[in-house]
């Protein structure tokens, strides 16, 4: 029988790509986003793939989605939790700021996760949270707000993994650096200024280079496979040596 997983925030970049690589891999998908449009879009692009539409910052959602997946699919075994935002939603002040960057970057992973807990420990199943290398270390122009709140997520995984390992489910982090793929805040950077973007990755990143999805989807596969039976409670950074914290 084939392994379910659900991926949030799946309908483009790394989270599609994650989609995409699992897919590929005989697993069937649960694609997850708020844009209809854009997870039909993904959906046709993507074989044995269904849509779970919801706004996983709201607990009720969260619910709903996750007993849609168990009377559709009869299980779960993996949960990818990939949505995350840079840039708030809601700026009418700054409490409200703080709050979309805490809901968009920390709640959408911890409310999905406490709902589907129970269904993966039941298949000993995996979860793996994207974060980013703005929770590790000081980034140079990365908003405070959203290196907070993935610093937050990145704590959470190595502190929640005593009591979900307890349960035979494994969780752990994948921090990734400078990804670019279409429509991303690289691609609009190297629009608006080619070389000087250029330069900053030559001058912070060792291996001088931009990463792509398939970095991090090949990641993700991995730790999720029994190939990684004793690996839970880590932060992965894939950032081509950009972070220097030991």
């Amino acid at each position: 029988m084939k392994k379910n997983v659900l991926i949030t925030g799946s309908s483009k970049g790394i989270g599609f790509s994650i989609a995409k690589k699992f897919s590929e891999s005989g697993y069937k998908v649960i694609l997850n986003g708020r844009n209809s449009k854009n997870l039909i879009r993904a959906k046709n692009k993507i074989k044995d793939s269904f849509i779970e539409r919801g706004d996983l910052s709201k607990e009720k959602e969260c619910n709903k989605i996750i007993k849609n997946i168990i009377d559709k699919h009869k299980k779960l075994d993996i949960l990818v939790c990939n949505i995350g935002n840079g840039s708030p939603r809601v700026i009418k002040s700054n409490y409200n700021k703080w709050i979309s960057y805490f809901n968009d970057n920390f709640f959408s992973a911890i409310n999905i996760i406490e709902q589907s807990k129970k269904y993966l420990a039941k298949t000993k199943g995996s979860i793996i949270c994207i974060s980013s290398i703005c929770g590790i270390e000081t980034i140079k122009n990365a908003p405070v707000e959203y290196s907070v709140t993935k610093s937050a997520l990145n704590s959470y995984v190595k502190l929640i993994s005593m009591s979900l390992g307890s349960q035979k489910i494994k969780i752990n982090a994948i921090a990734p650096g400078n990804i670019f793929f279409k429509g991303s805040v690289w691609e609009k950077k190297l629009i608006s200024n080619k070389r000087k973007t250029l330069n900053y990755i030559k001058e912070n990143v060792p291996l001088k280079k931009l990463g792509n999805p398939e970095d991090i989807s090949e990641l993700c596969l991995y730790l999720c496979s029994d190939k990684s039976n004793f690996i839970t409670g880590a932060v992965f950074t894939v950032d081509g040596g950009q972070t220097k914290k030991f």
